[in-house]
């Protein structure tokens, strides 16, 4: 069984060699792809932290400024709720007193008026005129908290519509000695600040910069929305707090509007936040053109090996079955389609030495035809071919296991071994050989086969050319007794029995 497996093998090398450049192509293709889609994974992962990096400054930038300006204006609300305690206040002039309270911060562009409410909500001092209109803003929620909330410190409200345009309002509790409550001062800043500080910055216009308050109510927006200022993120049930937390990033959905992007929150140093906003395909814009560009150059680069190895194997496949042509030719008999002489010398040297090294028999029949001569001389050279192949056909029919080799050994001899046989299974074969040449030459042709058998187990010092001549003896003694018979060599006395 091995030696037909290696006879298989030997007659068809071209297959594995197609297969293995086709598999060698494929895993190469595999693991180029591999590594191409894992560089592009890295130079998305890396647009992505450019992106995000990018983000996370300008939020921190506009946080900084926010923080800035709301600390300076604080400043002079801070003092004038201290001025308030002064005593001097109620016997000076309405112009003095103004230059006591205010500052000259409270002018700067962006930036409301200061007031000053007493304890019942009553409009007391103004900065921006002597003698300011009556009004009472009892109800508004930066009066109500500090009215309440003694330790409230700095309140910046909702976005509102505070004398006469969008603001937010920055309130402080004005406390007597005592810690009794006063009344409020309270400051603004207009939207006109948020619009003039987003203008300066390069946007596209896709991108989002989102102010908030610290109980995620939106105090301001860009692009700019009527209907989101004022809302509270908290109130969206479909976004999560924990999505952006302090110094985080986010990737997808908003809770604003649909449209997927990357997010980036500032950190924890004032008392607004700002989170800043890019679409995720702008994000990815220049990335998935490149993409785009090497994944063709690579596809192009597949397409061409896969084709060139298809070429190639397929051209393998023409030699190889080329030179099995030709060795099946070298090696076969072309009259008979058996064996040729010098492929038997091969395989009995080859079966000689496994039989030596395993411990088992090989056997060997040397079949003759009988009379052929006669035959021939009589019928013509055409009809002694048809015997011969009548015979060889016989011996195909009878000899069928994979290991087993028949040949024409000369002219109107043939050999067959039979390896791993011990002698009573030879002699069996040969005889149906020679019983298979009997029955057809009844109907074809006045032609028989004499049959010498041999089988030995080969040992050191021995030669394979022993079995031949002991078969090839045998095959003589075959004759000698009358021919149309098998004759089996008795090898320890080289003597021959029946």
């Amino acid at each position: 069984m091995l030696s037909g497996w290696r006879e298989v093998m030997a007659r068809r090398p071209w297959r594995i060699s197609a297969k293995l450049l086709i598999i060698s192509s494929v895993v190469t293709v595999i693991g180029f792809s591999a590594i191409c889609v894992n560089v592009m994974l890295d130079m998305r992962r890396g647009e992505e932290a450019l992106a995000r990096q990018t983000l996370e400054n300008l939020a921190t930038t506009i946080e900084s400024d926010i923080s800035r300006n709301i600390e300076i204006y604080d400043l002079s609300l801070k003092a004038v709720a201290s001025n308030m305690l002064l005593p001097e206040l109620a016997t000076v002039s309405k112009p003095v007193r103004h230059l006591i309270l205010f500052d000259h911060a409270t002018t700067a562009k962006h930036f409301g008026a200061i007031q000053v409410f007493d304890a019942e909500g009553r409009l007391t001092i103004d900065a921006s005129t002597l003698d300011p209109v009556p009004e009472n803003r009892a109800d508004e929620d930066y009066f109500t908290v500090h009215r309440d909330n003694p330790g409230a410190g700095l309140f910046i409200s909702r976005p509102m519509l505070f004398r006469g345009a969008y603001s937010i309002v920055l309130s402080r509790r004005i406390s007597d000695t005592d810690g009794g409550f006063m009344g409020v001062v309270t400051g603004s800043i207009r939207f006109s600040y948020f619009h003039e500080l987003f203008e300066r910055l390069n946007l596209d216009p896709e991108d989002t910069i989102t102010v908030l308050r610290r109980d995620r109510t939106i105090m301001m927006r860009r692009p700019f929305d009527l209907d989101v200022i004022g809302k509270n993120l908290n109130d969206r049930q479909s976004w999560k707090a924990d999505n952006l937390r302090i110094g985080s990033s986010y990737s997808g959905q908003g809770p604003v509007d649909p449209t997927p992007r990357l997010y980036a929150r500032s950190g924890d140093g004032g008392p607004l936040f700002v989170v800043a906003g890019k679409p995720l395909a702008a994000v990815f814009e220049l990335w998935r053109k490149e993409a785009y560009r090497i994944g063709a150059v690579v596809l192009a680069l597949i397409v061409f090996m896969l084709a060139s190895t298809l070429v190639l194997a397929r051209e393998i496949g023409r030699r190889a079955e080329a030179e099995r042509k030709l060795e099946e030719l070298a090696t076969t008999d072309a009259l008979t389609g058996l064996k040729n002489r010098r492929k038997f010398d091969s395989v009995i040297e080859l079966e000689w030495r496994r039989a030596m090294r395993q411990k088992t028999p090989v056997a060997l029949l040397m079949i003759d035809a009988d009379h052929f001569k006669a035959y021939n001389d009589t019928f013509g050279h055409q009809a002694g071919d048809q015997v011969l192949v009548g015979i060889a056909i016989c011996i195909s029919d009878s000899v069928r296991r994979a290991g087993d080799c028949a040949a024409r050994y000369g002219g109107e001899e043939f050999a067959v071994l039979l390896p791993g046989t011990t002698v009573t299974e030879a002699f069996k074969i040969a005889e149906t050989i020679r019983l298979k040449v009997q029955g057809w030459s009844d109907d074809q042709a006045t032609s028989t086969v004499s049959c010498g058998v041999a089988s030995l187990v080969p040992s050191a010092g021995l030669d394979w050319a022993v079995l031949v001549a002991a078969a090839d003896k045998a095959l003589y003694a075959a004759k000698a007794g009358g021919r149309n018979q098998s004759m089996v060599a008795n090898l320890p006395q080289l003597s021959l029995v029946a």
